[in-house]
């Protein structure tokens, strides 16, 4: 039997560490993370360099920062504190912009509205790498039954430890370096944004603000409960905002997800345009519309039209697994132009090694409208254009939700299983081809035409995922129901 008493055991996954509020993620936890990071720091010999803190619109984000800086406090090290809640990516910039050791974010991103999260940033400003990680982990395990030492912000800001930030204009300096705000500003267009009561609310708006474009954002409250949906911009949690989309008045749609550092997007008639497809478009745009040719780094459940525009335009493609924990360190390896995951991360060599939501969302923008200037409008008549050069796309996923307590035996009978003993076909058609995962946390199957199935188990939440691209929609939804059947059957 578990002592209840026993310290929390707390491993970051593919992107943090997450909780449900008041059950694990608690104060005590998160100060054992913040002391964790603080052992970090300290042990590169970097105090005097610092720690970036911030904390995006979820319940309590704020006071659970506090925490986390008032142990960073008492060990000394000097902190600079977001004024109001940011987007996660605004503190990587800080981090980079700052020369700083390292960066904490309390957000769990996309998660449901019951969790919060805590994640640790690199000095690059990518997410933390897996060696980064370890270090930190081993002093949150060395500190569970400990009572940590805290400095109230308000003794250390007196003595001067204590830096606020707004990032807002530096941001909007460093975006002119890679990106004509100008140019967007004045083009004649209508653009829906939906932030999902996020923190990237009110950022778009203003970065577009005082031009001809206009733009209508929803959802800018900040609303801790998120609607009643999880706040990952994909459907049906973006429903709303298609539906105004498919009512006419609109060009296109922007999206975000909570902590905004995803991204998303709709056409003009508000038909989705997924993940995978925003992967596809935005390589296109750095290869067709700005000339490079650096590699990509994807992860293993992105899309395969990655491969086929590498060869189009001599470009290197590189599969990491699942998280910019992976991407981020292989983009800095690489020299890589361009990171991207399958829920919507996207980072740029030109810009940081991690993602940001509001700048792909700006750079999709871009495209669509270098591709007006060529004649290819309106948006949905581009989709097919760019399908014709990358190839067809036709991408589900679906979560399968099982109890907490029950997940981790669940996740290995199945995985474990799934490895053992392949599947011989799927939908009717023979299996070609099996990756298990380098993380043993999924297993990939390909079918002859290069349509694929994955099955791999959550990094921050307990489900498994189901994923496939396929070469029409009818295969899409046979090899998803084929997936569904595995998992369950297991």
């Amino acid at each position: 039997m578990t002592d209840p008493n026993a310290p929390t055991t707390i491993v970051f996954g593919t992107d943090g560490w997450r909780a449900r509020v008041a059950e694990d993620f608690t104060f005590h936890n998160v100060r054992r993370c913040a002391d964790g990071v603080a052992r970090y720091v300290l042990g590169r010999g970097e105090r005097a360099k610092g720690v970036v803190v911030a904390y995006d619109r979820r319940f309590a984000s704020e006071h659970f920062a506090t925490a986390a800086a008032e142990v960073l406090l008492a060990h000394d090290i000097p902190i600079v504190f977001a004024s109001r809640a940011v987007p996660t990516q605004m503190s990587s910039y800080e981090v980079v912009e700052r020369g700083a050791s390292a960066g904490i974010v309390i957000t769990a991103s996309h998660n449901p509205w019951t969790d919060n999260g805590f994640k640790v940033k690199s000095p690059s400003g990518a997410a933390a790498g897996p060696d980064m990680l370890k270090i930190v982990e081993a002093g949150i395990a060395a500190n569970g039954a400990v009572a940590l030492e805290r400095r109230p912000l308000a003794d250390a800001e007196a003595a001067g430890l204590v830096e606020w930030f707004d990032p807002f204009e530096g941001y909007e300096r460093y975006l002119r370096r890679t990106l004509d705000l100008d140019a967007l500003r004045a083009a004649d267009a209508h653009v829906l944004v939906e932030p999902m009561w996020g923190a990237g609310a009110g950022w778009i708006s203003r970065l577009l603000g005082g031009g001809r474009i206009r733009v209508t954002e929803i959802h800018q409250e900040r609303n801790p409960y998120f609607g009643g949906v999880n706040p990952e911009p994909i459907q049906p949690n973006v429903d709303e905002a298609l539906g105004m989309l498919a009512g006419g008045g609109y060009d296109l749609g922007l999206l975000l997800d909570g902590d905004a550092d995803r991204a998303g997007a709709a056409d003009e008639r508000g038909a989705f345009i997924h993940q995978l497809q925003v992967t596809g478009l935005l390589m296109y745009y750095l290869a067709e519309h700005r000339g490079l040719r650096d590699p990509v780094a994807i992860s293993v459940n992105n899309t395969s039209m990655a491969a086929r525009l590498g060869e189009r335009y001599g470009i290197e493609v590189f599969e990491t697994p699942v998280g910019f924990k992976f991407i981020g360190p292989k983009m800095i390896e690489t020299g890589a132009m361009m990171g991207a995951e399958e829920s919507g991360g996207f980072g740029f060599g030109m810009h940081l090694p991690e993602r940001d939501g509001i700048y792909a969302d700006l750079l999709l923008l871009d495209l669509f409208l270098r591709e007006r200037a060529r004649g290819v409008w309106p948006v949905s008549k581009m989709l097919q254009h760019f399908h014709e050069i990358a190839g067809p796309s036709f991408y589900r996923r679906v979560d399968i939700h099982f109890e907490r307590a029950a997940y981790d035996a669940v996740k290995r009978h199945v995985l474990v299983g799934l490895r053992d003993e392949p599947p011989g076909e799927l939908a009717g058609q023979p299996v070609t081809g099996t990756q298990a995962l380098s993380t043993n946390d999924g297993v990939k199957f390909f079918l002859a035409d290069g349509s694929w199935l994955l099955v791999r188990a959550s990094g921050t939440e307990p489900l498994l995922r189901v994923y496939t691209e396929a070469t029409s929609a009818e295969l899409q939804d046979a090899i998803l129901e084929s997936g569904e059947r595995l998992v369950r059957g297991a």
